[in-house]
């Protein structure tokens, strides 16, 4: 097909796009497919369908960027795998996501009550690319606080504002998106035990010893092994030693040696 043919083709598949994985990566996979020859005109397609669709179309859009992003890492990871040379060096779409991540946020989460339906869903899939490095945690933050202000006008303005969510969708449209956040709620539940990946394929080796020290710096970029992603993130969320934790430990220490004394084993000494 020619780039004009390739094009309006996306386009149809992008408007016929709704919440399941069928539909899903049926995109994603025409996406990665004419990423060599039409790449920056299909982006454009996403991002002109973002501005012009309706708010659920958005949103679905929002979770098609989000697999897209996760079979572009694989495929930077695995080269061969769409069968061209033109995937050495590159991550694909996330490069344009990355670039333009605050525009798509904004056309996703319209400012006013109209955004606030996709509001905590954009948040979580925002979540879910920092935690597994996709995108800059740092832009993450910056589009984040935006969000985290936009959520405060809207609990101020809620007061005051006598709109209701039937009047900016049709009975038909609320009950579509009931039933497309069910479908992915269960696939957000699905993804939340998948591991960070490594971007970059010349780092992949045999698991090393175990080590108290981290295998790469923060300032390593792609460089950064997965490994070190996921403790950092443990890290992060992981409080201070206290004394709920010690008595804790004293609890499963009773639990663990309450009848050591007649099998000959003494309680454990936490002095």
């Amino acid at each position: 097909m020619d780039p004009f043919e390739v094009r309006m083709q996306f386009l149809t598949l992008l408007r016929r796009l709704n919440a399941s994985q069928q539909s899903i990566q049926k995109v994603v996979g025409y996406a990665l497919k004419y990423f060599p020859r039409c790449g920056e005109d299909l982006w454009d397609c996403i991002v002109e369908e973002c501005q012009k669709g309706s708010i659920n179309n958005r949103i679905n859009i929002l979770y098609f960027l989000d697999s897209l992003c996760e079979n572009c890492l694989l495929a930077k990871s695995h080269p061969n795998a769409l069968g061209t040379e033109s995937g050495t060096g590159t991550s694909f779409y996330v490069d344009f996501v990355a670039r333009d991540l605050r525009m798509i946020i904004e056309c996703v989460v319209p400012d006013g009550r109209p955004g606030l339906p996709n509001l905590t869903s954009t948040k979580q899939i925002l979540e879910n690319w920092r935690s597994k490095r996709v995108i800059d945690p740092q832009k993450i933050d910056d589009v984040m606080t935006t969000l985290n202000n936009r959520k405060t006008s809207f609990d101020d303005s809620h007061a005051s504002s006598h709109t209701t969510s039937s009047q900016l969708l049709s009975r038909s449209d609320i009950f579509k998106r009931i039933e497309e956040d069910r479908e992915r709620h269960k696939r957000l539940r699905e993804r939340r035990w998948v591991q960070p990946i490594a971007h970059n394929p010349s780092i992949y080796h045999m698991p090393q010893l175990a080590s108290f020290m981290p295998l790469t710096d923060d300032g390593d970029g792609e460089e950064e092994l997965a490994i070190d992603i996921e403790f950092e993130n443990e890290w992060e969320t992981t409080s201070d030693w206290n004394e709920d934790d010690d008595d804790a430990t004293r609890e499963e220490n009773v639990l663990c040696f309450s009848g050591g004394a007649g099998d000959g084993e003494a309680p454990m000494d936490l002095s």
